[in-house]
């Protein structure tokens, strides 16, 4: 029997989510619409939604740089975006 939902961590916040969803769904239910900082300091979130432009980019597991919008949720998954100065 496979898994109809999972428990990830985004940024601290406990979300549920459908198994299989990507990271970037998992974002915009915990209420966040930030994944990273450009080197300015601004706010980014994913633009194409199949890991062209770059702006999805967040840590998975301690693993920095994974394309959340090509990643899909584990149940148990800690992930950390930009979202924080």
């Amino acid at each position: 029997m496979t898994e109809r939902s999972c428990s990830v961590t985004i940024d601290g916040i406990a979300v549920t989510v459908p198994a299989g969803a990507s990271v970037v769904a998992a974002i915009v239910t915990a209420g966040m619409q930030c994944t990273r900082r450009s080197v300015t300091g601004q706010r980014r979130f994913a633009l194409c939604g199949m890991g062209r432009c770059q702006e999805c980019r967040v840590t998975v597991d301690g693993q920095a740089q994974v394309l959340a919008c090509r990643t899909a949720c584990r149940d148990g998954m800690q992930v950390l975006t930009g979202a924080q100065p």
